[in-house]
């Protein structure tokens, strides 16, 4: 079964935190597909992750069919790079059978809108009644860290 972990975010933006997950998805040799909620999203991720740090370079790619970059942006269905794990950012919906065969599913929500803590808890407990393994993450209001919640 797939692993789904919920980040729920409550002082960072997306911007602040997907960067470091992604680099830690192509440390484990892993293709990732970023999935967004609109193609305005996709475009805006796009641009970001470009220049988002002097130093550093996210290999990927947004709207060319057959692209293998082991970063896919989308904000549909897609995955021509053949991913290893799925990121729902912005409102991303997936159901969980189009999730399964995927080493692990992250949903990134901010808590601070409840339509987005709504989607998550009910993302939650679909997962859950498929079987897969679910846990928690909340920032930490100490260090901004997640922290595995119980």
């Amino acid at each position: 079964m797939t692993e789904v972990l919920f980040y729920h975010l409550e002082r960072s933006r997306l911007e602040d935190v997907l960067p470091g997950l992604l680099e830690k998805t192509l440390e484990r040799n892993w293709r990732a597909v970023v999935r967004a909620g609109s193609r305005e999203r996709v475009k805006a991720l796009d641009d970001f992750l470009w220049t988002y740090r002097d130093e550093s370079f996210l290999p990927h790619g947004a709207g060319v069919e057959g692209d293998k970059e082991p970063i896919w942006l989308t904000e549909g269905d897609g995955a021509p790079n053949e991913p290893n794990i799925i990121f729902l950012v912005d409102g991303a919906k997936a159901e969980p059978l189009s999730i399964a065969g995927l080493e692990r599913c992250v949903m990134i929500f901010d808590g601070r809108d409840d339509e987005a803590v709504g989607e998550a808890r009910g993302f939650w407990k679909a997962v859950k009644a498929e079987g897969h393994e679910a846990t928690y993450w909340k920032q930490s209001p100490q260090t901004n860290r997640f922290e595995k919640q119980e």
